[in-house]
């Protein structure tokens, strides 16, 4: 049979088609009225989609552009800082916060594990500068209380800032960033809005643009403060991914598509189709007999599954990719064998997410496992939670 390479990997995900039609036939010069205006909408845009009043601010960049940035724009050598982590993108926080001086504290729980609300709070102190944490850990498939934390850190200590590394849960998980609090918020395009890597996105709080200014960490190209002034008139401070930006804008015009033209119920409706897909998966994941790596406090952006007893899960992933040309994820670091990530966060739907299932169903029967030969078993499975869920 014909196969069609599809992507389930958390990122790149799968590209809107307005969004290819737009970066193919976008040739406007970013020092235009045409393209300001286009840019003052997309900001305007973006700040509803992230769901805030505060600023939001776009880099030509990956997510960690994004995170190096809330780093050096928020502190200074020797800062107190704490980072949440339980997975390598959280220990990414550690990382950028060493490489600017701060004093760390890590507070941390093994992969697959959140950590408590209560553990952040014991740690908190009056010159905690800035907490940084992951909203999804896409590495494990777990999702953190972002809103339980938000709440600890704004009780225990009033100024200490909080910053949430959305990448992968914003358009799969939803935020309430002005009444919880957050300072910044981070995203990145290659995740839910569908379009190519390359740009990164932060809302930004009043009290962290204050907090830029007493921050001594060095910064140039990623001040954010300069990204700030040049958006007030409708401008980047250097040049921008225009092509990237039209493909973004485009991206949410159909977000806010599936909603009749409301770009803020259009965002819910992506975060609840990210949580059918995942329960989908989840169920399917069960019924055949599977451990989920994650089952605590699963993620929406994707499914992290266990790979059976004495089968390293390269073998899943290389057969789905050679049998069926479904590209998933492995386990990173030393979680690599171990498990598959499957996602589901932005252009994925009902179809894609019965197809990767009935993908798993035949591997599994072809690594010659009794107990997974029967094929339907997680397909039911999947279809009764969606049966259920469109009730």
């Amino acid at each position: 049979m014909l196969r069609k390479t599809r992507l389930f990997t958390p990122g790149p995900t799968p590209i809107l088609p307005a969004a290819q039609t737009a970066m193919a036939s976008f040739g406007m010069h970013h020092r235009t009225a045409e393209f300001r205006a286009l840019f003052s909408k997309f900001l305007a845009d973006l700040k509803v989609f992230v769901g805030t009043k505060n600023d939001v601010m776009v880099l030509a960049s990956s997510g960690t552009g994004a995170m190096e940035a809330a780093v050096s724009n928020l502190t200074s050598s020797g800062d107190k800082v704490i980072v949440v982590t339980a997975g390598k993108f959280g220990e990414r926080w550690t990382g950028l916060a060493k490489a600017y001086g701060c004093s760390i504290d890590v507070i941390d729980a093994p992969y697959g594990k959140t950590v408590k609300p209560e553990a952040v709070s014991a740690r908190v102190k009056a010159d905690t500068r800035v907490v940084y944490m992951q909203a999804t850990e896409s590495s494990t498939g777990a999702r953190h209380d972002v809103q339980g934390i938000a709440k600890a850190v704004r009780e225990k200590s009033p100024n200490t800032l909080l910053v949430v590394d959305a990448i992968t849960g914003l358009g799969t998980t939803t935020f309430d960033v002005d009444g919880w609090g957050i300072d910044m918020l981070i995203g990145g395009s290659q995740k839910a809005v569908m379009i190519p890597p390359g740009l990164a996105y932060v809302s930004v709080s009043e009290r962290a643009w204050q907090a830029m200014e007493s921050a001594k960490s060095p910064r140039y190209y990623f001040d954010l403060r300069k990204e700030r002034k040049s958006a007030a008139n409708g401008e980047s401070a250097f040049t921008p991914a225009t092509s990237l930006i039209a493909a973004f804008a485009a991206a949410l015009d159909y977000i806010a598509s599936q909603a009749g033209g409301n770009l803020a119920a259009g965002r819910e409706a992506l975060i609840a189709n990210a949580e059918m897909a995942a329960a989908m998966t989840r169920a399917a994941a069960t019924a055949l007999g599977l451990e989920l790596f994650a089952a605590e406090s699963p993620a929406s952006a994707l499914t992290a599954i266990v790979a059976p007893k004495e089968v390293d899960s390269g073998v899943l992933v290389k057969a789905l990719r050679e049998k069926f040309g479904a590209i998933v994820a492995n386990g990173q670091g030393e979680m690599k064998g171990k498990m598959i990530r499957i996602a589901h966060l932005g252009y994925y739907d009902y179809l894609d997410t019965i197809a990767i299932i009935g993908a798993l169903e035949q591997v599994l029967a072809g690594i010659a496992i009794p107990k997974h030969s029967e094929f339907g078993v997680g397909l039911k499975a999947a279809q009764v939670v969606y049966a259920r869920g469109r009730a």
